[in-house]
């Protein structure tokens, strides 16, 4: 786990995959929903979200796809189910935002990041659109180039 004083933000995991397959528009910082033994396993880090994406239904927002791993200790009288839909917590404003840009303009919304933050579970979740494969092979290049060009720099 990453622990970052400045931002009094403390990942719990990040969605790598986003940035190679999606161009990422807008960032919106959503709550969520939890059961107790999710928060528990989500505080061992027992998060996995690389396929999971979020779907806009009945003007709400849900979390597909985001495996929480129960604790081996969770309690005997619940079933734990780990890729259980997740509710999103977002103001109404937000809501329509994400209705708009998804309908109209077609963006697709997926999550980047979930972290602590002032003792809740967040998701960042980014508007994005999807990369094709030359914006991809560009996207590799321009990372080389740039990690080259530091190199040069630093040897002087």
């Amino acid at each position: 786990m990453n622990n970052s004083k400045k931002t009094g933000r403390k990942t719990i995991a990040v969605n790598k995959r986003a940035r190679f397959e999606y161009r990422i528009e807008e960032r919106l910082e959503a709550g969520i929903a939890l059961e107790g033994w999710e928060v528990k396993a989500m505080r061992e880090g027992r998060v996995q979200f690389a396929d999971s994406y979020v779907l806009l239904k009945d003007n709400e927002a849900f979390l597909f796809g985001c495996r929480v791993n129960p604790l081996p200790t969770t309690s005997t009288h619940i079933t734990p189910d780990p890729v259980r839909t997740r509710k999103l917590l977002l103001h109404r404003r937000e809501l329509d935002q994400l209705f708009a840009a998804v309908d109209r303009r077609g963006y697709t919304v997926i999550p980047t990041a979930m972290y602590w933050s002032r003792g809740k579970a967040k998701v960042e979740i980014g508007l994005a659109k999807g990369k094709r494969q030359h914006d991809k092979r560009k996207d590799a290049r321009d990372r080389d180039w740039e990690r080259q060009k530091a190199r040069i720099m630093k040897r002087g």
